[in-house]
């Protein structure tokens, strides 16, 4: 078989694979997107190499791993490439196109922990006030920016959010998380006041005439407010209220959990508001509130005794 003729099969099986794991897994169209895009990497890879797909084994893999390394790929990025590539090849096995499976013991980087980033409550009270309160968008980006904080859901979930999901007075939002998963989540009274506020004054001013539209949060010409305007609007109010590191939604979700914890919260308990299948990615919040009661005993301990005792 020619170099294009297997360049055009490892497309077509690529596609194939996408679509069943789109409709199996209920992804996003953003999870399908990256998947894709991940695999066609590898078969430009695998065409440059003119390696066949039968050819793919632990060292052509590290071949391409090289070559992420030198384009200066983010570890985790390449972490998620080496997940969809063996997925890819698990699944030519399973349905036939390969005798065999020659990546099933090949191993992944091992990812960096990275504690997330968070949000004083200064800082989280300089955003909240940030927006505007005689304009229905800065009516609408606070009860966004309250909603975030207060409730800890992705900005994925919010954007989704109909009107239905929001029982007028109710302190708990419907929200569809990762595979389309339902759960409840709670929202704060300051949440819900702006929330309010924004559904008797601020979304009326928006709906441009279209009476039926479903969405919570629209945008100027009455349609669903995309991700992408929420990034940028809470970049520009955290410039506003003086935030000098750097800022998107998911902050909020740090901020949420991280505030949640040192409250008192346990652990599980944050886990299900917000909906992570495993309790091992809600730990990770853990070791943020243990570094921050070392720096306040640290603070506390040696301000209250003489310079003899300080490091």
């Amino acid at each position: 078989m020619s170099t294009s003729a297997q360049a055009n099969t490892c497309h077509d099986l690529i596609d194939r694979y996408v679509t069943d794991k789109g409709i199996e897994k209920n992804l996003s169209d953003l999870t399908v997107r990256n998947y894709r895009n991940d695999l066609r990497d590898f078969a430009r890879f695998l065409e440059k190499e003119a390696a066949g797909i039968e050819q793919v084994d632990r060292v052509v893999v590290r071949g391409y791993l090289a070559e992420l390394a030198n384009r200066g790929m983010a570890r985790a990025s390449v972490i998620r490439k080496v997940s969809t590539i063996k997925g890819f090849y698990s699944y030519l096995y399973r349905e036939g196109h390969i005798e065999q499976d020659r990546l099933i013991s090949l191993r992944s980087p091992k990812r960096q922990q990275r504690l997330p980033s968070f949000l004083a409550v200064a800082q989280i009270e300089g955003l909240l006030n940030a927006p505007e309160r005689d304009t229905p968008q800065g009516l609408r980006d606070r009860a966004i920016l309250e909603l975030l904080f207060s409730s800890g859901v992705r900005v994925s979930e919010l954007i989704d959010i109909d009107l239905s999901d929001v029982g007028g007075g109710q302190t708990e939002v419907i929200v569809r998380g990762k595979g389309d998963k339902e759960r409840r989540v709670f929202i704060g009274r300051p949440a819900r006041a702006a929330l309010d506020i924004y559904l008797r004054q601020g979304r009326p001013q928006l709906l441009k005439g279209q009476k039926r539209a479903g969405a919570l949060f629209l945008n100027r010409y009455g349609d669903r407010l995309s991700a992408r305007s929420i990034q940028k609007s809470v970049r520009s109010y955290a410039v506003k209220a003086g935030i000098e590191q750097r800022a998107y939604p998911h902050l909020l979700r740090h901020s949420f959990a991280t505030h949640m914890l040192d409250g008192g919260a346990e652990l599980r308990v944050v886990q299900e508001l917000l909906g992570h299948a495993n309790v091992n990615t809600t730990q990770i919040y853990t070791h943020v509130t243990h570094q921050r009661q070392k720096e306040v005993y640290d603070q506390a301990f040696y301000a209250a005794n003489s310079p003899r005792r300080r490091p």
